[in-house]
């Protein structure tokens, strides 16, 4: 069986100001961080977790590329021991709306 269609089929998220990345491909990581960003920014969601995982870090160095390029990012930095480590990171977004 093919995953080429997969991508055809959109994927629910919960919003909820946790996106774990595990799921998808790293084709899929730009578009995907940018509309969660905006998603939880218009729920007055501010702080989110994004967990990429450990590894080589090759994702974790794509997410903080992006973050970095994103106007709406206060800050970014990687979580608590508590919350993933390394693995994870957390962001900080300027409320919807603001300059």
């Amino acid at each position: 069986m093919s995953n080429e269609d997969s991508s055809a089929t959109p994927v629910e998220l919960p919003i909820d100001g946790v996106l774990d990345l595990h799921a998808f491909r790293p084709a899929e990581v730009k578009d995907l961080v940018a509309d969660y960003l905006d998603e939880c920014r218009a729920r007055g969601i501010l702080q989110v977790r994004i967990i990429h995982g450990k590894g080589r870090g090759t994702l974790r160095a794509t997410v903080h590329a992006l973050l970095g390029r994103r106007p709406e990012v206060i800050s970014f930095h990687p979580a608590g021991e508590e919350a993933g480590g390394w693995g994870a990171t957390i962001v900080m977004l300027r409320p919807a709306g603001s300059p």
